[in-house]
């Protein structure tokens, strides 16, 4: 900036400062109180966890706990985990239709519905979750995900994220694409398309169930999260080997469904409040997972014996071609899915750009 231009630039402060604060300072502004009628508002919310789940489960009581704080009461939430109220993943229809108001969830869930709903959660080798906070938030992601979302009455929100996930666990080593033949895998989304191409089966089971699922042989292998809730839920006394990286979910949102309808239908300053509640649960949950994982890692090591294994490298690169060409199908037989991951994947490229010469480079060659 050049000294005339710096010099116009600083004079502009004062002047643009001044009428801001003259403009707080109207009376008319000053004294003015706020208005609320005193109508009260009682809403639920379901979700796709078992009741106080940890992070999860929390997040959704935190949200309601949140709301009910930032609007003094005005607007209150009775949370209903998976199975109290609603079968675990029927929270779409259920808020669509108005039984609850909200659900706290995972938008892969809701793929029989619409299959664009899948890219608004995990991608196979797609964004972490920092990337896709940023697509969502900034890079256009919030519209289409809106747009999605109206036939079914529905606006959906981020508010929370798990972060990079693991690989899962198996009771067999994989050392070729040949190992997944046959596997019966717990995995929901674009990662279960991407295990059935590589010959394995993939089945979709909600959180409370997996566990016992995978003692009883009803599954071979499942993905969860990370370290601190599969060493909470008991995995390593069901499976041996403990697989990373979690390449189908490298940075899964959460997200917030709500009523189209009841949001719309509250005063302004209440849809605000949900807007901002939703926004503090997504950097709460992510922390959460962040500040814990490796904790748990290391006890499921050096507490459980889990043996830590890493994919070969020839296997994920042959389940990255597998991921792009389920991509491929899905985009091609679905309008939206293809407008939502042209979206998806041109900002996927900007960012990966950026993340060469900034984390990567210091996670590879300078963090200790």
């Amino acid at each position: 900036m050049n000294k005339l231009k710096r010099r116009d630039f600083i004079k502009k402060i004062p002047l643009a400062g001044g009428a801001f604060v003259a403009g707080c300072a109207s009376p008319q502004e000053t004294n003015a109180p706020a208005i609320h009628t005193g109508k009260t508002y009682e809403w639920k919310m379901v979700t796709t966890w078992p009741p106080h789940f940890p992070i999860l489960g929390e997040t959704a009581d935190n949200l309601a706990k949140w709301i009910g704080e930032m609007s003094n009461g005005r607007l209150k939430i009775q949370v209903y985990g998976g199975g109290e109220l609603i079968p675990p993943l029927e929270g779409f229809d259920a808020v669509s239709q108005g039984i609850a108001e909200m659900c706290h969830g995972a938008s892969y869930y809701w793929a029989g519905k619409a299959p664009a709903t899948q890219f608004f959660a995990a991608v196979p080798f797609g964004m972490n979750s920092q990337q896709m906070n940023a697509w969502i938030t900034s890079g256009g992601g919030q519209a289409l995900w809106e747009e999605l979302y109206a036939p079914f009455n529905l606006i959906p929100m981020p508010a929370g994220s798990t972060g990079f996930q693991m690989g899962g666990w198996f009771n067999r080593e994989i050392n070729t694409i040949a190992d997944f033949q046959g596997l019966k895998m717990r995995m929901p989304g674009l990662g279960g398309k991407v295990l059935s191409k590589a010959g394995g089966s993939a089945v979709l089971s909600a959180g409370g169930e997996i566990f016992t699922n995978l003692e009883r042989g009803v599954i071979d292998a499942t993905e969860w999260i990370g370290p601190y809730h599969d060493y909470l839920m008991g995995f390593y006394k069901a499976a041996k080997y403990y697989y990373y990286p979690g390449w189908h979910e490298p940075g899964t949102i959460i997200e917030l469904i709500v009523n189209k309808q009841a949001l719309e239908s509250l005063p302004k300053d209440l849809q605000a409040i949900v807007r901002a509640a939703a926004a503090r649960a997504s950097v709460w949950a992510l922390a959460e997972f962040e500040s814990k994982n490796n904790t748990y890692l290391q006890k499921l090591i050096t507490e459980k014996g889990v043996q830590l294994k890493k994919f070969p490298d020839p296997v994920l690169k042959t389940l990255r071609q597998y991921a792009q060409e389920v991509v491929d199908e899905v985009i091609a037989s679905d309008a939206m899915s293809k407008k939502v991951y042209t979206s998806f994947n041109d900002f996927r490229k900007n960012v990966s750009a950026w993340a060469d010469v900034s984390e990567k480079i210091y996670y590879t060659s300078i963090s200790g």
